[in-house]
């Protein structure tokens, strides 16, 4: 078909019919032309008229087009004049070029073209990915859509919105459950009716507590509570850093031991029954890092408030007793048992391997002990290690573990329960059963399913746990020489040669270890250091700042390299300063790692600090390792978190 027969025009009938009409005037005219020439005459005045009549449809329909086109572009200057949304349109140099009179109201200014954005929204700041972000302008918030090709910014406001969400995330529901740590411990020191009147005084108070903060509280026994709230009333808590902890504890200071709560509170779960379960878990955690703290969970993340106080010693030889004959049948049903400690392992560490290997031994199984490198710490051990081949043999490097590791081998974790800091983190996915004995207060990131767990924050070393447990093994039990010196020097280092973190049950185990043949002046050599290493931590010390009146920031020469024993010793030392209660080593080990060691002598919990950091440890002693930081930056973020935290 022709292409001009496809193109649309109302008009195309008349040339058909005139067309045909032509075609019959001449079959007329053959018969007579006089008719025929009528009909020509006809035709043509047809289509003079025909014409006439299109002329006057094309001008009307143009005045119409017209009237159309007036009226929409009208309606558009209307809307966009009158529509609720900013519209504001920029050129490259993010100078304001035009924008509708909303922005005007909206910005309440007279005028905004010719302005830079940033003169008008200095918080206005987006990525080149940007597609959508909130400001607040006089009061009111507003989402902004950001369309980088036609360079415009849509504002549309959403305060009534943003209300709403933040009413509803406010009002949802909280569980916490309120433990008192010690109820137990004041039986053994107060008569019942002193020990009566101790509690109902405590838990008046935490009844004003909860009533003065809009809580619902319940008591579920001598010495638990449920606590039901919302989110505001927990935002306010942890505003306060929920200053109930220092309240219980202060309250009864006079006493001989003075009570303290352990808070577990669970938020952002939407089932009930998984709300009840999540609290719990935060108590366990709180209590797992030595009470008197509260450790709040919302969704994922879990955060830790207090625990302001040291640990008081609440184990027993019966928990000892039963975690021991526990660890023997696990031993028992294992084909073999792997021990492994942390990276870059320290007198604690290897002592307590050395400790639960020969546990294994005693009940006639093959143990090896994961070790990946002998750092400074414990070269001199080792060195008397490689002597004895009996004990050198159980040593085995991550790989020869990892052909070891089968379904029915039994890994024991010493000295540390963060998956991260295990020597070899690929041992946990290959074996089913894992026992976890740690001496450091209990971290968010734990292993998974751990068939037993001897968790006690309130020991010295995770030495002095093993050496108890090597007691329950066997009545008449011998231990290697070179294996009980090397618990020994794993108590020592870890309490400081017995000025910290020290309980009776601490010398006791030192006693026992003793009488198995320890020698103390081996430990002593073991802990020697040659003059270079002392004038490296000398020259760290020279290097201190005095930050806030009582905290000492020493830095490390950052063309030196520092282990992690040296980091320590001299946060240790500068604890011996007049005035200072913490102190916080920054130095730098190999080219992209920064070691923070970090030592208090109560008064400040440097637990939390170094959590912050990415690691963790203990209320007076906490080390961290971050990667891919230099010294510089590493001292600015610790300052930030102390002045966090502070």
């Amino acid at each position: 078909m022709p292409k001009f027969l496809l193109k649309r025009w109302y008009g195309l009938h008349m040339v058909l019919a005139l067309s045909f009409s032509l075609l019959l005037v001449a079959i007329l005219t053959l018969y007579n032309w006089l008719y025929g020439a009528v009909g020509i005459v006809c035709i043509i005045g047809l289509i003079l008229y025909t014409l006439q009549i299109e002329k006057g449809f094309q001008r009307d329909l143009r005045l119409y087009m017209a009237t159309i086109n007036h009226r929409v572009k009208k309606a558009s200057e209307g809307v966009l004049q009158e529509m609720p949304i900013g519209i504001l349109l920029y050129n490259e140099d993010r100078g304001i070029e035009w924008t509708n009179p909303y922005m005007l109201r909206m910005t309440g200014q007279e005028s905004l073209v010719g302005r830079e954005l940033e003169d008008i929204f200095p918080e206005l700041d987006w990525k080149p990915d940007t597609k959508r972000l909130e400001l607040e302008i006089n009061d009111r918030v507003y989402e902004v859509l950001v369309r980088h090709e036609e360079r415009l910014l849509y504002f549309t406001d959403i305060t009534e919105h943003k209300e709403l969400f933040d009413r509803y995330n406010q009002e949802k529901s909280v569980l916490a459950i309120v433990h008192l740590d010690n109820l137990d411990e004041l039986s053994q020191v107060m008569d019942d009716q002193s020990r009566q009147l101790l509690s109902t005084s405590v838990a008046g108070v935490i009844s004003e507590w909860a009533q003065k903060n809009e809580i619902y509280l319940r008591r579920l026994s001598t010495d638990k509570f449920i606590a039901l709230m919302n989110r505001g009333t927990l935002g306010k808590l942890e505003e306060s850093r929920f200053d109930i902890l220092d309240v219980v504890r202060e309250m009864t200071a006079d006493n001989k031991i003075p009570i303290t709560l352990s808070i577990g509170a669970a938020a952002g779960v939407p089932s009930f029954i998984e709300l009840g379960r999540t609290a719990q878990s935060s108590l366990d955690i709180a209590l797992g890092r030595g009470g008197d703290q509260a450790a709040v969970k919302v969704g994922n993340k879990l955060n830790f408030y207090g625990g302001k106080s040291n640990a008081v010693e609440k184990r027993t030889r019966v928990r000892a007793r039963v975690i021991a004959h526990a660890l023997r049948d696990l031993i028992h049903e294992a084909e073999h048992v792997i021990v492994m400690g942390h990276k870059n392992a320290d007198m604690d560490s290897i002592g307590a391997s050395l400790g639960v290997v020969k546990a294994v031994q005693v009940h006639n199984k093959a143990a090896y002990c994961v070790l990946d490198e002998v750092s400074p710490a414990i070269e001199r051990l080792m060195k008397e290690v490689s002597a004895d081949p009996n004990i050198a043999e159980t040593f085995v490097t991550p790989e020869q573990a990892l052909h070891l590791a089968s379904g029915r081998t039994l890994l024991v974790i010493v000295d540390t329960h963060r998956p991260s800091l295990v020597i070899e983190p690929r041992l946990l996915q290959e074996t089913s059963r894992i026992v976890v004995i740690d001496h450091h207060r209990r971290s968010e990131e734990f292993i998974n399913d751990p068939v037993l767990i001897y968790l006690e924050p309130y020991a010295s070393s995770t030495s002095e746990l093993v050496t108890e447990l090597l007691q329950y093994q066997n009545d008449r039990i011998s231990i290697d020489s070179l294996i009980a010196t090397a618990l020994l020097a794993g108590i020592v280092v870890d309490t400081k040669s017995f000025a910290f973190r020290t309980g009776s049950r601490t010398f006791e185990a030192a006693s026992f270890l003793r009488r198995n043949g320890a020698d103390t002046s081996t430990v002593q050599r073991f802990l020697k250091e040659d003059l270079s290493a002392f004038l490296k931590r000398a020259r760290i010390v020279m290097n201190t700042e005095i930050y806030r009146d009582k905290m000492a920031i020493a830095i490390g020469d950052t063309s030196e390299d520092y282990s992690q024993v040296q980091v320590a010793q001299a946060a240790e030392l500068l604890l011996t300063l007049s005035g200072i209660s913490a102190s916080f080593v920054v130095a730098k080990r190999g080219d992209d790692t920064v070691l923070i060691s970090a030592r208090s002598l109560g008064d400040i919990n440097v637990q939390p600090i170094m959590e912050q950091l990415g690691g963790g440890g203990h209320l007076t002693g906490a080390a961290t390792q971050i990667t891919g930081i230099t010294i510089n930056e590493a001292v600015k973020r610790l300052k930030q978190v102390l002045e966090s935290v502070s």
